[in-house]
């Protein structure tokens, strides 16, 4: 099929390449305008556009695809269909429309659970053992169309926000491969989603990040890994020169029990509200992440003392 693709992180990258392998005529690319990125914050393309380009296929990237003269460029495009994979704009009645067979976008969870910008770590913040990945075709709805396919993936006890982002987007991108097979023999039967179990992930907001030590330990250890790698639950450690802020990557919980935000032993084990969590990777400010044991013997944090 001629077909446009709209999508800007990593995630959406695995996906591009499915469709491009598959034989289908890559019309455009459209992704989000480049940003600063890195130390320098140096405008940067988005990775969908850098592969894209890579591959030597157009590419735009409008600031905004609400303009009239950008749905008049993507109307212009004459395409069967598009595929949509967190692009990161919400796409109109005339943008949706367009395309003869319609825009199907792929979701990272089983809808209508997660609805919404952050669904990888929403799930696994909520303690949800089952997610996966869907194709929908797009409506007006936020994440409200009817799904072609579907596949499930497990959220075992030591999954975070990113090894289930590197599971779920190739399983999506091969997902994603299928339905648009289906959809070009005219055979895809979209499913309208249930009107029960409906849950809105809402974007990670920085102040959700800071662990605090009073709550349950099952709770922290999903914030820890629901959060990593980004922006990471973070807590302060004292230190000689003062608190430093540490991010904490990977966790478990532990029955052991303390005053909260107490080191109860020399491995990284917190007591938290009921509880305690072991750090397993950390993060010092300012320092690439590291397991437990390298951490330790850089920045030692010994039973008995007391974290912000």
């Amino acid at each position: 099929m001629r077909l446009a693709f709209l999508g800007t992180p990593v995630f959406a990258v695995p996906t591009l390449a499915a469709l491009i392998e598959a034989g289908h005529d890559i019309a455009c690319v459209y992704s989000q305008p480049p940003a600063p990125r890195g130390r320098g914050q140096a405008l940067r393309p988005s990775p969908v556009q850098a592969f894209a380009e890579s591959r030597g296929l157009p590419v735009r990237t409008p600031v905004s695809m609400k303009a009239p003269d950008e749905i008049a460029a993507f109307a212009a495009l004459d395409l069967d269909a598009a595929v949509v994979v967190a692009f990161g704009q919400i796409l109109t009645a005339g943008v949706l429309e367009a395309p003869r067979l319609g825009c199907y976008n792929l979701h990272g969870s089983l809808l209508p659970r997660w609805r919404g910008a952050a669904p990888i770590q929403r799930a696994v913040m909520a303690g949800d053992r089952v997610t996966g990945a869907q194709v929908m075709r797009m409506t007006e709805g936020l994440d409200e169309g009817p799904v072609l396919a579907s596949v499930s993936v497990d959220i075992g006890a030591l999954d975070t926000a990113g090894t289930l982002h590197d599971r779920l987007a190739p399983a999506g991108a091969a997902l994603m491969a299928s339905a648009m097979a289906a959809v070009a023999r005219g055979d895809a039967r979209p499913v309208a989603q249930s009107a029960d179990g409906a849950t809105y992930a809402r974007k990670v907001r920085a102040s959700e990040a800071r662990v605090r030590w009073d709550r349950a330990a099952s709770r922290v250890d999903r914030q820890i890994r629901g959060l990593s790698p980004f922006p990471g639950a973070w807590f302060l450690a004292p230190s000689e020169r003062g608190p430093v802020r540490v991010k904490a990557l990977l966790s478990t919980t532990e029955a052991a029990r303390g005053e909260p935000g107490l080191v109860l032993d020399n491995g990284l084990l917190i007591a938290c509200g009921d509880g305690s969590v072991r750090i397993l990777r950390a993060q010092r400010e300012g320092r690439a992440p590291q397991d437990a044991e390298a951490f330790l013997r850089g920045f030692p944090l010994a039973a008995g003392q007391r974290l912000g």
